[in-house]
């Protein structure tokens, strides 16, 4: 358990989380049945919010089977329509480290992980023991290149669905909606391999951090009795 410390989603708000230890000889299942218990993996740590007075941060999840695209989902998806994607292994390169820097100069300055450098990113993809991968998204290239890299998904396969780990994009293409492209992407990738779900992690509602999340529907979260569809 760790110590009280502010909560970086609701001011006035303080924080705990409890740890758990992802082993090294089943670490992918161990993840899966933690991942379905509200957990989220940072490298081989599994952890969820153990508030005492608080129970804002709720796990969610995409129904894949039963998601049917909006308009405005549509239109973000054609919009980027002429980005290529590409599954690559959990191996880290300079041009997505590159990326990643702008993205949390950008939109996350004074954010916890603004200070990210080179060996944090590092173990943050490779450290783990867990079904992992990334997911790198393209522009088409001119010259017979691979095209210039705009967003990056830290992606997890589970038994059971895609948990997107954690997504950077290129800051100044706001009008893609590249982290929204991103989720909904995932949507397509596990419908065409048969998962039924995406995992998105935490939702706070009210934080303008997280509010984002209930803009997909259907969308199940986790309470006392088990998962069940959120209401409007």
């Amino acid at each position: 358990m760790t110590s009280v410390a502010p909560c970086p989603y609701l001011p006035g708000k303080t924080e705990r989380k409890v740890f758990a230890n992802l082993p090294f000889s089943d670490g992918a299942h161990v993840n899966d049945e933690l991942t379905v218990a509200g957990f989220r993996r940072s490298q081989n740590i599994a952890y969820r919010p153990a508030c005492e007075a608080c129970d804002a941060c709720v796990s969610v999840r995409l129904p894949v089977p039963e998601f049917a695209f909006t308009r405005s989902q549509r239109k973000v998806l054609t919009r980027n329509a002429d980005l290529s994607r590409s599954l690559v292994e959990a191996e880290v390169t300079t041009e997505q480290f590159q990326l990643l820097r702008r993205y949390l100069t950008t939109r996350h300055p004074t954010g916890g992980m603004s200070d990210m450098g080179w060996l944090d990113y590092v173990a943050m993809v490779e450290d783990t023991t867990v079904r992992t991968h990334l997911i790198e998204y393209r522009l088409a290239s001119t010259d017979g290149g691979p095209g210039d890299l705009v967003a990056v998904t830290l992606t997890d396969l589970l038994k059971d669905g895609l948990s997107m780990v954690y997504s950077f994009y290129d800051p100044t293409m706001e009008r893609r909606s590249l982290g929204r492209f991103a989720i909904l992407d995932h949507i397509r990738q596990a419908a065409q391999v048969g998962l039924p779900f995406v995992y998105l992690g935490y939702w706070v509602q009210g934080s303008d951090k997280m509010d984002y999340k209930s803009g997909f529907r259907p969308m199940e979260v986790l309470g006392k009795l088990g998962w069940s569809r959120l209401q409007d």
